[in-house]
């Protein structure tokens, strides 16, 4: 165990300082506009957003299960939290948000984060290529303005402009890799359109459009809601929500930044980061939030590979709220459009598209599942779930297919069954099947040294094979039980009885005999 909490901003690691500072200022930017569209989304305060994104970004750079992780305040728990608002008010989101911290820290002390590392790679691809086809369509959004009450597209000189200047900043995004790689291309980009704009008074959408950014340090705020069993039946459901939500976003960005730069996080470190910026948002006036995959893949896209960029980032927001509104609040959206759809065309899976022809069919179909339910719903959790699901039952039907007996009778007239593959509550009718009670001889062994007893459906299913041999005045018996499965039987001493023939001890060279 480390002597100090000073391992945890990992010393020993070599920096690149230049590229972690240009990639947290890259990330910065383009994490303000969306947690300001979210929380007006959401119809809280626009600094709640921004208050979210500093909090989050920073406690989770610092204390956070990966480098290279950014947090902010998230689209996907927001949503969350819209009905909440809407019939309770702020203060309530706030206790729910709170709330929604201490069940994620729970989670990460239990130990129960790395659960999702048993998300199966089709719901992993249809995840990321679901969620980069909403980060492409957010952006269109861009392309739309609000007149008179009503939201029109552009059209005429406006179209044009918005639609040259996103062009720039993308092709300054793809083609400076290829001069230079000394600075993080996004940041070029945002940069270039922005003096393009004001040295040419070039009229189109700004940040200050979306809303103000300027305020003071994020306040202390004690939730005012009453202190009582009705508040928290009505907080709860929303907390679970928002803390399951969170998780599994983003503990599913955490594997994939493991992918991308072949290393490894820590999912329960990550959990109680997660948990501890929540609280933190409940109580200084913060909308709360979780891991965001487009501004990490904007972090990673940018070179970092340290928890400095995220930090800087956070510390960036902050201070734009303290001095620096009044200039960024004059960056050209389409700058940050630009960059947020090439992080789309970087965040989606072309090699799933590759290799579609390659996977099994039931494969495919959940992949395209999770991504429909993902772009449909814009709801993460839920899509990832009915795909483990989906998939779990795919993979308990091929393996209820695979059980299989060899039989044979030996020189002392019993019979034996060989069983291969598990014995489970999809396997046992097939199991079932291969007994002939009626003709088999009076003594009859199961061997599973080739399989195991899985579940509570795989005893019942001995208990009744069990009962039928006695019935018909035949002994059975169970040999090779791994051990587990002998601990299984044995709890189960009310529900079975049944010989089960003890493995024979092989003593070793150190054994006495």
């Amino acid at each position: 165990m480390p002597s100090s909490p000073l391992h945890l901003f990992n010393f020993s690691q070599k920096i690149n300082y230049k590229t972690e500072v240009l990639a947290g200022l890259t990330v910065a930017m383009t994490m303000m506009p969306e947690s300001l569209s979210f929380a007006i989304l959401a119809g809280f305060p626009p600094l709640v957003g921004l208050y979210a994104a500093f909090i989050m970004g920073l406690v989770t750079s610092i204390f956070g299960g990966r480098p290279g992780l950014i947090s902010g305040g998230a689209g996907a728990t927001v949503i969350v939290l819209i009905a909440l608002m809407k019939t309770h008010g702020l203060d309530y989101v706030f206790a729910a948000v709170a709330l929604a911290g201490i069940i994620q820290i729970l989670i990460g002390l239990f130990k129960l984060g790395k659960f999702i590392r048993l998300v199966p790679q089709p719901v992993m691809y249809g995840f990321v290529n679901g969620l980069a086809v909403i980060i492409f369509m957010a952006q269109v959004e861009q392309f739309k303005t609000v007149i008179n009450g009503h939201t029109t597209w552009l059209t005429g000189q406006p179209l044009l402009i918005m639609i040259g200047l996103v062009t720039l900043t993308i092709a300054i995004v793809m083609l400076l890799p290829k001069f230079t790689k000394a600075v993080p291309p996004s940041l070029v980009a945002i940069i270039v359109v922005f003096i393009l704009v004001l040295s040419f008074g070039i009229h189109t959408k700004t940040v200050r459009d979306i809303a103000s950014v300027s305020g003071g340090f994020p306040p202390f705020h004690i939730p005012q809601v009453p202190f009582s069993l009705d508040t928290l039946k009505t907080v709860f459901p929303y907390a679970l929500i928002m803390a399951g939500v969170g998780l599994t976003e983003g503990l599913l960005t955490l594997n994939l930044v493991d992918e991308m730069t072949a290393t490894r996080g820590n999912s329960n470190r990550e959990c109680i980061a997660q948990g501890s910026a929540n609280i933190l948002n409940g109580f200084f006036f913060g909308m709360g939030g979780c891991p965001m995959i487009a501004q990490t893949l904007v972090n990673l896209s940018a070179g970092s590979r340290a928890r400095l960029s995220g930090i800087i980032a956070a510390l960036t927001i902050l201070a734009v709220i303290l001095f620096g509104a009044p200039v960024i609040e004059r960056v050209p959206m389409a700058a940050l459009t630009g960059v947020m759809i090439m992080v789309a065309i970087g965040t989606f899976e072309w090699l799933s598209l590759r290799v579609i022809n390659k996977m099994p069919k039931q494969d495919v179909f959940v992949g395209i599942l999770v991504a429909i339910i993902t772009i449909w719903l814009h709801n993460l959790a839920l899509a990832v779930l009915i795909g483990v699901i989906i998939s779990a039952l795919v993979f308990a039907w091929e393996s209820a297919k695979r059980i299989r007996a060899r039989k044979y009778v030996d020189a002392a007239g019993i019979k034996h069954y060989e069983i291969f593959g598990p014995l489970f509550f999809g396997s046992v009718t097939a199991f079932t099947e291969k007994f002939d009670v009626a003709t088999d001889p009076t003594e009859v062994i199961i061997d599973f040294k080739e399989s195991r007893v899985a579940d509570m459906s795989a005893i019942a299913a001995l208990n009744k094979l069990t009962e039928r041999y006695q019935q018909a005045g035949k002994t059975l018996h169970l040999k090779h039980l791994s051990e587990e499965c002998r601990m299984l039987l044995k709890n189960a001493d009310d529900v079975i009885e049944v010989n089960i023939m003890e493995d024979p001890t092989y003593h070793v060279a150190t054994d006495t005999l």
